[in-house]
């Protein structure tokens, strides 16, 4: 999809109206992967097979565009320097595997376009073929997702941690992804006010030139996890022109009715939710415990996020492209409505 030039505030909202309102995000990331075999008990997590297994990455992005998904997002949440440092690798190193995450997307993107199987969402009913908007998200992760010892679900980082050392630990990051062809920069399960208020004074710092999208995670359905209160996080995401959404991930479903309707008192620009399966990670053990949610009460849901006034619906960890391929067809249903009541 072509942004350049487009001013930030208008990408979203462009790029929703050509997908017919609302937009499907991709899922689980890591889970697939394991699915394919991959052992990801390690620092870098999912990043891991950028490394090992691009090969994989690609194929996992290719399955959910298969689904149905229009934002894809890359595989460079556990992607940082200093954790591709802490391995071995140089400076260099980290840097063109981090380039490497916006590459592998955008290879699977032009793969998908190219091949077009009958599968595709791009086919519609009447058999005519449409070229479905797909964006690229370039993954941030929180700090705590770097730290690998589960604190992107605590929020708590100890006093040490200053504004300062969250822009420093992000900027290059950032620099590189803004510059390796991602349509959009998305900070994902961010913990905390202090952290929120890093990323936004960063993107203005450097002033980066693709938009952004923020997303928070919470254990209760009104504070994200730190206890910082949902509704001055969204506004500091609402408060930065370089952001052009605002939502959840990774957060149980049962928790984000209540979450959207925080937000959207606080903020007009689009609200983005990819909840997790409902499942609790266990830091030490490194695993996801309980039962959560199947597909088909997953999507149940879907409506009632409608209603409160989510446009993008996507999931996280432990979903799978049979989620998305769900959430593809309730909202391809609605859109179909949408339409004939505008006749």
């Amino acid at each position: 999809m072509e942004l350049e030039g487009v001013e930030p505030s208008l990408i979203m909202s462009d790029f929703l109206s050509k997908c017919g309102g609302y937009a499907v995000v991709d899922g689980g990331f890591a889970t697939e992967l394991e699915h394919h075999g991959q052992d990801l008990k390690d620092p870098l997590w999912s990043a891991k097979c950028l490394i090992s297994s691009p090969h994989l990455v690609r194929r996992v992005h290719l399955d959910y565009l298969d689904a149905g998904a229009n934002v894809i997002i890359t595989a460079s949440y556990q992607a940082t320097i200093q954790g591709f440092e802490a391995k071995g690798l140089s400076t260099e190193e980290a840097e063109t595997l981090i380039r490497k995450s916006v590459e592998i997307a955008c290879e699977a993107r032009q793969i998908y376009h190219d091949r077009c199987t009958k599968d595709s969402w791009d086919f519609l009913d009447n058999g005519n073929i449409t070229r479905r908007p797909v964006l690229i998200a370039a993954s941030v992760g929180s700090y705590g997702a770097y730290l690998a010892d589960g604190s992107e679900y605590s929020g708590n980082y100890g006093d040490s941690v200053t504004l300062e050392t969250l822009k420093d630990f992000h900027r290059r990051r950032v620099q590189i992804l803004a510059k390796s062809g991602a349509d959009l920069i998305a900070f994902e399960t961010i913990p905390n006010k202090l952290e929120a208020q890093a990323c936004a004074e960063l993107l203005e710092e450097e002033g980066i030139d693709i938009p952004s999208w923020f997303s928070f995670t919470s254990m209760d359905g009104i504070n994200v996890v730190s206890g910082d209160s949902i509704s001055e996080c969204a506004s500091i995401a609402d408060s930065c022109n370089k952001v052009v959404a605002v939502g959840i991930n990774c957060t149980a479903p049962r928790f984000i009715h209540r979450l959207i309707l925080s937000i959207r008192k606080v903020t007009n620009k689009p609200v983005v939710i990819y909840p997790n399966s409902g499942e609790t990670y266990d830091a030490e053990s490194k695993q996801w415990k309980s039962t959560g949610v199947a597909d088909e009460d997953f999507v149940s849901y879907v409506g009632k996020w409608q209603d409160a006034g989510a446009s993008l619906f996507g999931g996280c960890c432990r979903t799978t492209p049979n989620t998305i391929r769900a959430i593809s067809r309730i909202l391809y249903k609605s859109s179909l409505t949408l339409s004939k009541s505008d006749v």
